[in-house]
């Protein structure tokens, strides 16, 4: 199967929810909460909270969201849910108003061998969801985004933050470096001057600076802003036909990995392939009519 057939799959797979858990401030009374049917999570709080939108909270508070092996284990069988889901159609990955996530859980590392390390091939499913997740991820991050922690928030697609949000590489102070792609898509993101300094000197920088710096696309004053903007902008992509948004976030990553030229052909190829599918007839119609599209998804 190429890859331009593979955008115009969408997967109908359904996923057992529990009844509805007590409301927070940000949970509507549609709000459904993963328990009884998933998987016994420790590390995470799964939610949907608004329509099409799935939501997954790290829950760690005592290590300020520290990322150890098991939290990244049910983090990535959440977003195996989620992409299974016929429900969602975007995901939020927020932690907490003082920590996004402090970092990785040094504990764990510190008594690795080289051996140890490489056989079991440590760190390397912390990416699954770059490669797995088709559905788009948007990263809320508010307090402390360190090292793995900044390093799972430069994953996401969309990047929303605080304004005193602290992201930063630490490592070079541990005697190490960034190991779940924070030299290559911080990088990407600030350009090599400036990464060069972040990354071998261990300074942090602000949510303020990574909006100026092209790392996060808005930042916001307060917490509470932060979730409700980052839900809407998920609710809004969830409105949207789930084959455009997946095909749209698929080329957009491709320009990550091509040359502009070869970016741009693949970006065409995809752009006809669209025309097999029954919501580009949807959406242009519903247009010259003046109405609202009603998507099929397929």
């Amino acid at each position: 199967m190429n890859a331009t057939t593979s955008i115009l799959r969408r997967n109908v797979l359904r996923t057992a929810r529990s009844t509805a858990a007590p409301l927070s401030r940000f949970q509507t009374p549609s709000l459904r909460r993963y328990t009884a049917a998933a998987p016994n999570y420790e590390y995470i709080i799964v939610s949907e909270p608004r329509p099409g939108v799935g939501q997954i909270t790290l829950n760690r508070p005592k290590a300020l969201n520290a990322l150890c092996t098991p939290l990244i284990t049910e983090l990535n069988s959440a977003l195996r849910q989620f992409q299974s889901s016929p429900t969602v159609s975007a995901i939020l990955l927020t932690g907490s108003e003082r920590a996004f996530a402090a970092g990785a859980d040094i504990k764990e590392m510190a008594p690795l061998t080289f051996a140890e390390a490489y056989t079991n091939s440590f760190i390397e499913s912390w990416s699954d969801l770059t490669t797995a997740l088709k559905k788009p991820l948007i990263a809320a991050v508010s307090g402390h985004a360190l090292g793995g922690g900044c390093e799972l928030a430069l994953m996401a697609d969309v990047l929303y933050c605080t304004a005193k949000a602290n992201f930063g590489q630490p490592e070079i102070k541990l005697g190490t470096i960034p190991g779940a792609g924070g030299s290559q898509r911080l990088t990407r993101a600030v350009g090599k001057a400036k990464a060069m300094e972040l990354i071998l000197t261990g300074k942090s920088f602000s949510g303020e600076e990574a909006e100026k710096w092209g790392v996060a696309a808005r930042t916001f004053e307060s917490y509470d802003e932060l979730i409700e903007a980052a839900l809407k902008t998920a609710e809004t992509i969830a409105g949207y036909s789930k084959v455009a948004v997946q095909a749209a976030k698929e080329v957009v990553n491709k320009s990550q990995d091509l040359p502009l030229r070869d970016g741009v052909e693949y970006e065409r190829r995809v752009f006809h392939a669209l025309f097999g599918s029954q919501d580009q007839k949807v959406g242009m119609k519903a247009f010259a009519e003046k109405k609202k599209a009603e998507w099929t998804h397929s």
